[in-house]
């Protein structure tokens, strides 16, 4: 999912709507929009698909005023349908409050059966609604503490943005798992889950929210606190690899920079002979410049995306993604026909798409096609939002390197290394690779999520 947030700022829910169109590529299953007014009465609208398809009428200009929130949906089979699309706004006697959220939490389970033994009704399967709970146990304590009280009750890998009639909070799990930024509109201000929705929006980049930290945003301008001392940086690589658009930069790492690099490395570590270099669009691009410039092979556009085709890998159904990838890409034959070719892909999940890909390129009439992937083998399951679903999905989980390339068809087949993909983040020392070396930052709570 992707979140967004605006403060001070007149017609809150216009920018809200086009910074959130450049957070489609985070979710694509729904997305919502709710503001406050001057005389602090809610107003929210919602859908499910795309966007362009949920607001079509005119629907902005029933959402008045200066604050606001918004939300685009990541496809979670588990979590699908209209209930579980954010914004979530919430009634209670201390001051009504709306929450949107991304990630995952770990510990969701217990906490959802400790709220229920004291009275909980849930009305759906989301994570936000989860926090709205935990703050709305918190007495009469300042909102403030509340938040820092239900925040250290959650364990994972979130952001939350949460408006009150007032003010905006903007909170990031001590891991830092997730990303979270701040950028300043005039004399407001917005939160953004990548920094890439701010330049559509006019706003100017500030800071990353830290681990650990709640932003509040108010009358006041910015404040911080912590609400955990126990903080880490352990962005999730996969925002580097794959989800984070190549114009975003994420604690100081700019992801194109980051693939192009991570591209150079995976050449030295398997370096091939070929006649040019493929990159499977759109983001594994990146990689593929940086491989061309390290090998010196040339660099051609042999794949064709077709437009208006999501992405593949967050279709909530496997049947969906066998369909999409059919839909989602055309190789240039007469580009490719003949040569031997290096297809440069970020990951492979469940192995659908580079099965397919492999095929189409071998019937375009490539003689050999030689798989290089710009991050290492996925072995695990993801607990922090990653909808990787389970072991025995992966490709890689139960095979060897020669096993994995059999089953893509691919005359080779390269990864990149855990320590290349840590060397290739400048600002993230230590960024999250659990998903590739079972080392998770944080405790799995449930028996059924072990460390896989």
């Amino acid at each position: 999912m992707g979140v967004l947030a605006v403060y001070g700022v007149p017609r809150a829910s216009t920018y809200i709507y086009y910074g959130l169109h450049n957070l489609q590529h985070r979710g694509q299953e729904g997305g919502g929009i709710l503001t406050f007014d001057t005389a602090g009465l809610p107003h929210e609208y919602k859908g499910q698909g795309l966007l362009s398809e949920i607001f079509t009428n005119g629907e902005l200009d029933h959402l008045p005023g200066s604050m606001g929130i918004g939300s685009v949906k990541y496809a979670n089979a588990s979590k699908g349908g209209l209930n579980n699309v954010e914004p979530l706004y919430f009634h209670h006697h201390t001051g009504d409050f709306a929450i949107a959220g991304e990630g995952n939490l770990v510990n969701a389970r217990q906490v959802t059966e400790f709220l229920e033994r004291h009275g909980s009704i849930f009305q759906t399967s989301t994570d936000s609604e989860l926090l709205a709970h935990l703050i709305k146990k918190g007495g009469k304590e300042d909102r403030i503490v509340r938040i820092k009280n239900a925040l250290n009750m959650i364990e994972g890998g979130f952001t939350f943005v949460i408006m009150t009639r007032n003010r905006i909070y903007a909170c990031r799990d001590k891991y830092g798992i997730k990303p979270l930024c701040i950028g300043r509109m005039g004399d407001g201000y917005v939160v953004s889950s990548e920094s890439c929705a701010f330049e559509i929006m006019g706003a100017e980049f500030i800071r990353d929210v830290k681990p650990g930290e709640i932003v509040t945003l108010d009358h006041h301008g910015i404040r911080s606190t912590l609400y955990s001392h126990f903080n880490r940086h352990r962005m999730c690589a996969m925002e580097y690899i794959y989800f984070a658009r190549p114009d975003s930069d994420i604690d100081g790492c700019n992801v194109h920079a980051y693939r192009k690099e991570a591209g150079r490395r995976l050449y030295r570590e398997n370096p091939v002979e070929a006649d040019m270099v493929v990159g499977v669009p759109e983001s594994s691009l990146s990689a593929a410049m940086g491989f061309a410039e390290e090998s010196g092979i040339p660099y051609e556009m042999g794949l064709v995306k077709h437009k208006y085709v999501g992405r593949t890998f967050i279709q909530p159904v496997q049947s969906l993604r066998e369909l999409g990838v059919k839909m989602k890409l055309s190789p240039v034959r007469s580009i490719v026909q003949g040569k031997r070719i290096v297809l440069v892909d970020d990951s492979i999940v469940r192995g659908t798409t580079s099965l397919k890909i492999v095929k189409l390129l071998r019937e375009a009439g490539a003689t050999e096609v030689h798989v290089r992937i710009a991050s290492p083998m996925m072995r695990f399951t993801c607990h922090y939002g990653v909808d990787t679903s389970t072991p025995e999905e992966l490709l890689c989980s139960h095979r060897t390197l020669e096993e994995a390339r059999q089953a893509i068809g691919a005359d080779t087949l390269g990864y990149l290394s855990p320590e290349s993909t840590r060397e290739s983040c400048f600002g993230c020392a230590d960024p999250c690779q659990a998903c590739f070396t079972g080392e998770y930052p944080t405790l799995l709570y449930d028996e059924n999520v072990e460390n896989d």
